[in-house]
Order: structure tokens, then C-alpha cells, then sequence
């Protein structure tokens, strides 16, 4: 593995108890590094449940403290109740509780402003999405935005991590911030280094870190025979999968000079992000994406090259 230059920054994209691969493969990081990465880094910025890991890192935690938490509470937090299992017509899975005790648990009374303290031995700075459902806009809730200082750490990841039907709206109008582009926050995270930070893209890594990228469409199936509900998985998709690795084209194009790591691994079966019994599968692409961060092995859909216009003009 490269040694990271001197500024080091982390973006986790969103997924669930998909979290639990992330949170293995900072744990070999670590432990390969043989000092806690929030000795290291100096930028976080999640989505969803890479908001949950962000902040776990950024105010002092493990990687491998963060990883404890995701296999113990994920049955917990993804309880099957009534609710699961009369869905649609509860309009959300899973009540907002049990994850905002083991948020409060872990936080307490931290609010993000408290990452950018004076007070604080090293400013820590903190991008965490949450999608405003009432103004139809992305929220970049910062520690040192005026307006966000207040907020508590728990209630900035609570509202990133609502997804719409799985959780409750918060304060009636977050919810997750993967809804539109920044599932992937690695964009965010360049922006931020850049151009908020002042940080020299030739002395930062940025390290992106994926969930699992879902397994190819069934081309057996004729989309001509689609009915209304069989664009669901298609659309969702396209959304999600495609959206993330914009992202991370739109950082190789704009931030070349950049250190630029993204880290994915392929998912060989669908594993949805509210079913802690595929843990054991997790683990596994865990150990995976470890070993392709200890060997620079970077996510393969980054390294495929441009075509080349046919003409000069064009």
C-alpha cells in the first residue's frame, strides 16, 4: 500500500447494515497502519450509514469499536415488527428508536459544531447529506456552518440515514441524503478539501470507500414485457449504482492532481441493506475490500478510459 500524503480525507458511501463491509476493511486498515484512523485523518463525509461511521471516527472511535456496534445491534435496529410485515400500509419498516438510542448511546450530547471547537484538540471537519424534502434540495449539514453548530450529532445522522420507507421523516421533512447524487459523497469530499479546507490536492489522499455494488440485471428478461412494477429495481438502480460512480468520475475529472482512492467490491447476490442475516456474507466482501486497500487495488469501473473522439473538432 501507498503511504497517504499529508492530508488524509474519508468519504463512505450510504447502505445499510452494507456498512458492516466498510467497518471490516477500516478495521485491516488499522490495524495495518497500527494507529486509529482518526489519528490520520482530518476530513470526513458519509452518507446514510457512512454518516454513522464518519462520525464514529471523527469523535475519537475505532474502526473496530464502530464495527463491534454494527453486528450487535443490527438485529436491533432492523427488528421485523408489524410494521415490517404490513408494509406499505405503515408507511415506514422499521421505528426511529432503536437506532436513535444506540446514536445517543455512542454521541451523547456531542453536537457538530463540537468538531470544529476551539476547544477541541484538532479541528475535525464533517460532511454529513440529508435530502430536504420540503425545499426538494440536498443539505451539507457542516460543523462550521453557522447553521448547523446547534445541531446535535445524533439528529444530523438520523436525518441522513431516515431512508423513505424504512425509517421515519425527521423533523417532517429529512430523509436519507442518498436521495438524488450524493450516495456517494467522494465529490463532496473533494469539494470540501479544495476549495472549503484549502487543502493542496497534491498533498491529500482521499480514500472512497462503497458499499457493494448490487449484481448485473438479468438480461434474460425483455424490458419491452416490463409491467409497471418491474421498473422499480431497474430505476432504483439507476439512481443509486449509477449516480455513485458519477461521482467518482466527476473526482477524476475535475481533481487530477488528487491522491484518489475509491474502494468497491461486487456483490455476487443481492443483499438488502435491512437484513443483518447476510452478516456472514459481509464479513467476507469486508475482508475483501481490505485487502484491496492494503494493495492498492482500486475499484475496477474507475479505471475504464474515455473513448476518443473520432474527430479532432469534436
Amino acid at each position: 500500500m501507498r503511504s497517504f500524503r499529508k492530508h488524509v480525507a474519508i468519504a463512505i458511501d450510504g447502505g445499510g447494515i452494507r456498512g458492516v463491509i466498510v467497518t471490516r476493511a477500516l478495521t485491516m486498515l488499522e490495524e495495518k497502519l497500527e494507529q486509529p484512523l482518526y489519528d490520520i485523518a482530518r476530513l470526513y463525509a458519509g452518507t446514510s450509514t457512512g454518516s454513522i461511521i464518519s462520525v464514529g471516527l471523527a469523535s475519537g472511535m475505532t474502526a473496530a469499536k464502530i464495527h463491534e456496534l454494527y453486528l450487535r445491534l443490527g438485529d436491533t435496529i432492523f427488528s421485523k415488527g408489524w410494521r415490517t410485515f404490513f408494509f406499505p400500509f405503515s408507511r415506514y419498516r422499521y421505528p426511529a428508536e432503536p437506532l436513535e438510542t444506540a446514536l445517543k448511546d455512542q454521541f451523547g450530547d456531542l453536537k457538530m459544531g463540537d468538531f470544529w471547537s476551539k476547544e477541541s484538540l484538532t479541528l475535525t471537519d464533517v460532511v454529513i447529506t440529508t435530502y430536504d424534502a420540503v425545499n426538494n434540495s440536498t443539505r451539507f449539514i457542516k460543523p462550521w456552518k453557522l447553521q448547523y453548530q446547534n445541531w446535535p450529532v445524533v439528529k444530523a445522522v438520523m436525518a441522513s440515514s431516515s431512508v423513505p420507507t424504512y425509517f421515519p421523516i425527521v423533523d417532517g421533512r429529512y430523509v436519507d441524503g442518498g436521495i438524488g447524487s450524493y450516495s456517494n459523497p467522494c465529490y463532496l469530499a473533494a469539494y470540501e478539501l479544495t476549495y472549503c479546507l484549502g487543502w493542496k490536492a497534491e498533498e491529500t489522499t482521499l480514500i472512497s470507500l462503497g458499499t457493494g455494488r448490487g449484481p448485473e440485471t438479468d438480461h434474460s428478461k425483455d424490458p419491452a414485457g416490463y409491467w409497471p412494477w418491474n421498473w422499480l429495481d431497474p430505476v432504483l438502480d439507476a439512481f443509486l449504482s449509477s449516480a455513485s460512480d458519477q461521482q467518482v468520475r466527476t473526482v477524476e475529472t475535475f481533481f487530477k492532481k488528487l491522491d484518489f482512492r475509491r474502494f468497491q467490491v461486487d456483490l455476487k447476490e443481492d443483499l438488502q441493506m435491512d437484513d443483518p442475516s447476510h452478516i456472514p456474507e459481509l464479513l467476507e466482501y469486508g475482508q475483501q475490500m481490505g485487502n484491496m486497500i492494503l494493495t492498492d487495488q482500486t475499484d475496477s469501473a474507475i479505471k475504464m478510459k474515455p473513448a476518443k473522439p473520432r474527430h479532432e473538432n469534436i
